[in-house]
């Protein structure tokens, strides 16, 4: 059987839900369950209750995948970043995870993350142009 294939630019939640499917059902074949859990720590103005940054991740295969660290601008160099990240660290402790990873530009945070002791795993060369994309690693055990 040949199957039709068709090019979208506009995937509905429901069709990437049924790409998922199949892949998740294989990745299960090989790797048994798979628990996932979403994490947030909020950064919340106390004068309006606004979420103004934080960080959010997901739990998986015993590694906290760190997804989005935002700060605003006039918290930056304040301490605030490093701060997130150890809450972060010592949650992904207390859950069991093996490590945390992330993903970052070259123009974002890269150095950052090697002074919390995260060690690149690779980079993509002009992603985006003329930039950078890096992928760090830190092992907790």
């Amino acid at each position: 059987m040949e199957l039709a294939m068709e090019v979208s630019f506009d995937v509905t939640e429901q069709e990437r839900e049924a790409i998922l499917k199949p892949l998740r059902a294989y990745n299960l074949s090989h790797t048994g369950s798979m628990p996932f859990e979403t994490v947030g720590i909020l950064l919340r103005d106390p004068a309006t209750d606004e979420v103004v940054g934080g960080l959010y991740g997901k739990i998986s295969y015993g590694w906290l995948f760190i997804e989005l660290l935002s700060i605003p601008d006039q918290m930056r160099t304040q301490g605030t970043g490093t701060r997130l990240m150890r809450t972060a660290e010592d949650l992904a402790r207390q859950k069991g995870c093996t490590g945390i990873w992330l993903d970052t530009f070259s123009f974002q945070a890269p150095g950052f993350y090697r002074k919390l002791g995260f060690t690149e795993v690779g980079h993509i060369i002009d992603y985006p142009p003329g930039h950078q994309r890096h992928f760090f690693q830190k092992r907790l055990r």
